[in-house]
């Protein structure tokens, strides 16, 4: 950029973080900040373990608010500075500098913003993913554990935590279904953004033939609701089957009947959980995920009348894939939703699904 331009890139960050301020009340939520700091310094603040780390979670949420706020105006007087510099200076490592500074400081404002317009209903909260391979037995199924994977290293580089809550492994390799618990402050926000069908091209693998072959898995996302949410499962509307673990967690889990089916007789919903030892356990998170389940389907049914009432018409089917990763004739990730193009397919599956989880909640907040 030349030095006119990084001024208007200057004046327009300013007008940004100003807006920002309008919007955060930063007051509030330092105020905020201090009575939960405040409770969590009380004796019997871990009596209820849940209950504290929702805590923990919401002060967490708002300092990361403040703080990236607070950083982000520093940085900006610091441009700031040395603009000032560089042009009564002219010098050239400068100006190369703070160049290379705006772009930068452009970006951090980008995902700031998005993370302040996550505010719809339970963007908060921690998400539950589940992956299920379409037809294609091995194939898709080693499709599924590479989309794990994917997602595990995604959460990693956002410091979230992941627990494995159900693991069903393939007949010679890959998954053929997995649950994962993804805990972190605006988990389920951005990962809503992953709902879907994701297809594969590729030569493979276990073709002795070196034939393409495409491959789908459906990825399925939910918010995990918290113990205030009120969900009515009735108890005749359920059945409960036991049965013996079959993923990893010690000889304890595999030779006791300590996992949980739950299934939801009026919609057919199934939930799984196999990742605690004590069966109790098991079932309380099953439970958990059966409300957010239904929960899921009350909106997405609720979205389906809007769109009638639109007339709007979507294809749900193994057709309506939301996004390609192309490894073969060429290297190429596209998300058909918001047309957005990766060639680093590696830097994809190793969990660089920022751009794809940007554009499209931009699209719909803009929608």
């Amino acid at each position: 950029m030349e030095l006119v331009e990084i001024r208007n890139e200057l004046d327009k960050m300013l007008k940004r973080i100003e807006d920002f301020r309008g919007s955060l009340d930063l007051d509030e939520k330092r105020a905020r900040i201090k009575e939960l700091e405040l409770n969590m310094s009380e004796p019997s603040f871990w009596d209820n373990q849940d209950e504290a780390q929702k805590v923990i979670n919401e002060v967490n949420g708002l300092k990361g608010y403040v703080t990236n706020f607070e950083y982000l105006e520093e940085r900006l007087e610091d441009l700031e500075v040395s603009f000032e510099l560089v042009k009564e200076e002219n010098d050239k490592e400068l100006f190369e500098e703070l160049n290379e500074d705006v772009t930068l400081i452009k970006k951090e404002i980008n995902n700031f913003e998005l993370q302040m317009l996550l505010s719809e209903p339970y963007d908060a909260n921690n998400a539950i993913l589940e992956l299920h391979p379409g037809a294609g037995g091995t194939e898709s199924q080693d499709w599924a554990s590479m989309l794990l994977r994917m997602y595990q290293r995604w959460a990693e580089s956002k410091d979230f935590k992941v627990e494995m809550l159900d693991y069903l492994p393939g007949d010679e390799a890959g998954v053929k279904s997995v649950t994962l618990l993804i805990k972190g402050h605006n988990a389920y926000g951005y990962l809503k953004a992953e709902k879907g069908v994701h297809r594969l091209v590729r030569i493979s693998p276990f073709d002795s033939s070196g034939r393409r072959h495409t491959s789908f898995v459906s990825c399925e996302i939910m918010p995990e609701l918290t113990d205030d949410v009120d969900i009515d499962v009735k108890t005749e509307d359920i059945k409960i089957d036991t049965y013996r673990a079959s993923g990893a967690g010690g000889q304890h889990v595999n030779t006791t009947d300590s996992a949980v089916r739950i299934t939801h007789i009026p919609t057919n919903v199934i939930v799984t959980c196999q990742n605690e030892r004590s069966q109790i356990k098991n079932r309380e998170a099953a439970m958990k995920m059966l409300k957010s389940k239904l929960y899921q389907l009350e909106i997405e049914r609720q979205q389906k009348e809007l769109d009638e009432i639109r007339g709007e018409q979507k294809e749900i089917g193994w057709g309506s894939q939301i996004r390609s990763y192309v490894f073969h004739p060429y290297s190429m990730v596209k998300d058909h939703r918001t047309n957005v193009e990766v060639g680093n397919t590696q830097g994809v599956m190793d969990g660089d699904i920022d751009p794809f989880i940007d554009a499209f909640l931009r699209s719909k907040i803009n929608a």
